[in-house]
């Protein structure tokens, strides 16, 4: 149940993008840095279980952006696809700037038929500077395509729904609170650290229902429950999250040398055990085209929690021209 929040409200930055990735903890994912040849203009962490190694967020030296959110399920495996939603995501952030602009890309993607075998999903993709088009799988034409940041003072949220859709508390408070977070900073009169800092407050509030144990602990129990927090907190049994730890290790020896499997995944099937949010990512833009990408790991791949500020990332760098 991710969450991205979009904004344009800030006088001194152009585009502000902060993003939740809620996740079962186990799925592997690596630490976010420039991608090796033949795309090293592309920052952003990837998802390991999926041998296309794809991403929720990234961006490029030229400044493409792009944030993906999937849909919410009934039950998390409805949510699998054939095909990972990550190559949707690579697929826009590995084209050169030169030979596809935002509304040729979101054409194809729209008539593509490899994104209707993927998972639900929305997708925030375009430059940094320039306006934001979110595009759907379940589109059908270029009529449902949305537009963001297309002047200042603009704050969307996108999450496991319809852009449109604005019945999602997390959706609403997460609007609220970032909108909040910018003013203080501003009125404040607070450096860049500062910033990031009330951001990341924003990405951590928690306003979850805690659900008796008679009604159960899994996912499954509480995904109707998810649209209410912009956090995530750890949906399992402390007996869960060490079981799952211990089964990590041995869980991927067994299968190492196993092919992959039709959906692109190799080794364990990360879609059970403890869930929550586990990267928080936010993205500052200026309008002389300076990027600050940072990214705070929660957890590691072996289901262990990460002292704060021990996972953070930062990069900075000036978009090409």
């Amino acid at each position: 149940m991710c969450i991205a929040l979009i904004s344009t409200a800030h006088p001194a930055y152009s585009l502000i993008v902060i993003d939740n990735r809620d996740e079962f903890l186990s799925r592997p994912t690596s630490e976010p840095d420039w991608w090796p040849e033949p795309h090293s203009n592309v920052l952003g962490s990837r998802d390991l279980a999926r041998s296309t190694h794809g991403t929720w967020m990234g961006v490029t030296k030229q400044g493409k952006l792009a944030v993906l959110t999937n849909y919410r399920e009934d039950k998390a495996c409805q949510a699998i696809g054939q095909y990972s939603r990550g190559v949707i995501v690579n697929g826009w952030l590995t084209t050169p700037k030169e030979q596809q602009s935002t509304h040729g890309f979101v054409q194809s993607m729209v008539a593509s038929e490899e994104a209707k075998q993927v998972g639900g999903f929305s997708l925030v993709c375009g430059f940094i500077n320039e306006p934001l088009a979110i595009v759907s799988n379940r589109s059908s034409d270029m009529d449902q395509i949305t537009w963001v940041a297309t002047e200042k003072n603009q704050t969307k949220g996108l999450s496991n729904t319809t852009v449109d859709d604005r019945s999602w508390p997390k959706i609403l408070n997460g609007e609220k609170l970032m909108q909040s977070a910018i003013e203080a900073h501003v009125e404040g009169g607070e450096d860049e650290e500062k910033l990031i800092e009330r951001l990341l407050q924003v990405l951590s509030t928690d306003t979850l229902p805690r659900l008796s144990q008679e009604e159960g602990d899994g996912l499954d129990t509480y995904i109707k429950e998810l649209r209410k927090s912009v956090f995530v907190p750890v949906i399992g049994t402390k007996e869960d999250v060490h079981r799952e730890a211990e089964q990590i290790a041995a869980a991927r020896i067994e299968d190492e040398g196993n092919k992959p499997r039709p959906n692109g995944s190799t080794g364990p099937d990360y879609t059970s055990g403890p869930y929550g949010t586990q990267r928080q990512t936010i993205l500052l833009a200026t309008p002389d085209g300076r990027v600050r990408y940072f990214e705070r790991s929660l957890y590691d791949n072996n289901v262990h929690a990460v002292p704060t500020g021990q996972g953070d990332r930062s990069f900075e760098f000036q978009i090409e021209q």
